[in-house]
């Protein structure tokens, strides 16, 4: 989740993410795929395309390969199936497309988010990408410490007066207000839920957005989907908690199952590790319950879960890194915010894979008849989330 984004975020938020443990030396991954302790730069030759010269051409390789774009993962890992991952795959299509050299470092414990940070400053990185809010005091602090770095921090917003950081925001309202349309239209119990791991506002944007979604449909319709799990008007609601709630898979189980017991068989879990406890309850519930992932298409980073899985609310986080890393290299770099909407292809509604053949077509004419909606203005969203 998230976690932004939107410039509310303190260490203290960041402690509900932590986890115990020390982090992993930074790995190194050059153009040609192979890991080292250290940053190396490999020059590659490339074939000549166009009217470039061969000198020309032989330049720009060798300033890719001596380019090093490096990140910092949240609590949460590379592996998490959902924000760092999808962030990592940008940075990974970085080193392929462009030639340069790679370094990562995966975080454990919010205590280490500084010193992490550091590493990467000190194995030379052109670009030190984070991911997540819970690192946006480090790398804010670095920024203004090392002014000849760039810095791009996933899910927070840019630093005033700070040139050298971009903020990668994401409009994930969005596509979860036609996740929560969607949700509407199928649910056979007339009741959806909601939750997720800690009350940020990177989470809770989704929330709200799923929330108006289906009052949409509600009004559209003439319909009583109600939601449950959250309330918008009291920005509160169900939620894991605990010291690690992003990455409790029983407790996101648990609090799904709660959910289910009130009724929802449609299930909204925004909760990143946790939220597999989710579909691990809508898959025991025998075609009963399914659920609507978030930040990644689920069907394809949790594929054991994809007959369960109805869409999923993207953000497409490794487009604004592979960005990102992109413009500091070409040297067109600058500190405003990128912002992912459905109008730039920055946040969508993932295909419906499985459930393409379950959901009525006049559903799925209407759930683009709301994005459109939502691109020219004609359907306001409210949540006060957004970026």
């Amino acid at each position: 989740m998230t976690k932004s984004l939107f410039s509310i975020v303190s260490v203290a938020a960041a402690s509900a993410l932590a986890l115990a443990g020390c982090a992993e030396p930074p790995a190194t991954t050059t153009p040609g795929g192979e890991t080292t302790a250290a940053v190396e730069t490999t020059t590659e030759e490339s074939p000549t395309a166009g009217e470039t010269s061969p000198a020309a051409s032989e330049s720009t390789d060798t300033a890719a390969a001596d380019f090093s774009a490096c990140m910092v993962s949240d609590a949460g890992g590379f592996e998490d199936k959902s924000f760092n991952e999808t962030a990592h795959n940008g940075m990974m299509r970085a080193k392929e497309e462009l030639g340069i050299t790679t370094n990562q470092i995966e975080s454990n414990a919010e205590s280490e988010y500084a010193g992490n940070v550091q590493a990467m400053i000190d194995a030379n990185c052109d670009i030190v990408i984070t991911v997540g809010f819970a690192l946006a005091n480090a790398t804010e602090a670095a920024a203004k410490q090392n002014p000849e770095t760039k810095f791009a921090i996933v899910d927070y917003g840019s630093f005033e007066g700070v040139d050298n950081a971009k903020g990668l925001l994401f409009n994930a309202a969005q596509p979860a207000f036609m996740a929560g349309y969607l949700a509407a239209g199928m649910s056979q119990t007339g009741t959806v839920g909601t939750f997720g791991g800690a009350n940020y506002p990177t989470v809770s944007i989704f929330m709200d957005g799923f929330h108006e979604g289906v009052n949409h449909y509600n009004q559209e319709k003439g319909a009583d989907v109600k939601v449950i799990g959250w309330d918008e008007a009291k920005q509160d609601g169900q939620f894991i908690g605990g010291n690690n709630p992003f990455g409790d898979i029983p407790g996101g189980k648990n609090t799904a199952n709660t959910l289910i017991a009130q009724g929802a068989d449609i299930l909204l879990p925004v909760a990143g590790p946790a939220g597999i406890g989710a579909l691990q309850a809508a898959q025991e519930s025998g075609g009963k319950v399914n659920a609507i992932w978030v930040d990644s298409d689920g069907f394809e980073s949790a594929p054991e879960y994809g007959p369960v899985i109805m869409t999923s609310v993207e953000k497409g986080m490794d487009v604004a890194v592979f960005e990102a890393i992109k413009s500091a290299l070409d040297g067109t770099f600058t500190s405003e915010p990128y912002v992912g909407t459905l109008e730039n292809g920055g946040v969508l509604l993932s295909e419906y894979h499985d459930f393409d053949s379950k959901i009525p077509e006049e559903l799925k004419a209407e759930v683009e008849q709301v994005k459109e909606g939502i691109i020219s203005g004609e359907i306001e969203i409210t949540s006060p989330s957004q970026p």
